[in-house]
């Protein structure tokens, strides 16, 4: 359990709660996108600029971006403690392909977003299989951040000798989080990714919140009514 930060805490009992709420009560869609991509406690840590990321969640986000009857039937990753993220995918072809390596960078600033990994494997796949692989990878990995991320046909793709550049920005921007603004500012330029380390079962996320002083007011009346309503729930 992740207890909320004292100085939180403090900006909570400072605030009028009845002025807020009135100021937030027509950005009903921007409530509803916020809810929908964020946990308390996963606003928590992303506020306190770490954001775990469990193996299973994004294999899970990883497994709903698999159409039936393809020629690829499972991807999956598995962090180490060292740094090294394994990734296996299971083809018909060709039967099981299991890649080593590390992720040299993963960001997302503003309108720039994108992970580039390279590859430790001696044998590297053909081009095609290792694009289709890592936009997937790269968007469930982002995905516990902005939340659902449609996959593009067309997301940009580079491989040079073992590096493999994913630019993810331009699917980031038609999201539902990338189009959304709350009194006057982008969600997505609220939130800063400025890097990504594999531990021993699951990812940890350098983060940042650029929140303004009005909209983090109007962040923390919503947390506190949703802890409200997580309290209530408990005495029922």
């Amino acid at each position: 359990m992740i207890d909320i930060p004292a100085n939180w805490m403090e900006k909570i009992q400072n605030v009028d709660w009845s002025k807020v709420r009135e100021s937030v009560k027509d950005y009903g869609p921007a409530i509803k996108v916020l809810q929908q991509t964020w946990s308390k406690e996963s606003l928590l840590e992303i506020s306190q600029g770490k954001l775990f990321v469990p193996d299973s969640v994004i294999n899970e986000a990883i497994a709903k971006k698999i159409p039936e009857g393809g020629s690829v039937t499972g991807v999956t990753i598995k962090s180490h403690a060292n740094g090294r993220l394994d990734i296996r995918a299971e083809t018909k072809k060709v039967g099981p392909v299991e890649l080593s390596g590390e992720i040299q960078e993963f960001v997302h600033e503003g309108d720039k977003s994108y992970m580039k990994y390279r590859v430790r494997s001696r044998n590297i796949p053909e081009h095609g299989l290792m694009s289709w692989i890592f936009s997937r990878v790269s968007l469930a990995m982002a995905e516990r951040m902005v939340g659902h991320v449609e996959l593009a046909d067309d997301l940009p793709i580079s491989i040079r000798h073992n590096t493999v550049t994913i630019d993810y920005s331009k699917v980031l921007a038609e999201s539902d989080f990338g189009k959304t603004e709350y009194q006057g500012h982008k969600l997505m330029d609220m939130l800063e990714i400025e890097g990504a380390k594999p531990k021993d079962g699951g990812i940890e996320f350098d983060t940042k919140l650029n929140v303004p002083d009005d909209v983090k007011k109007a962040l923390l009346a919503v947390l506190a009514d949703q802890n409200e309503k997580d309290e209530i729930k408990k005495m029922e």
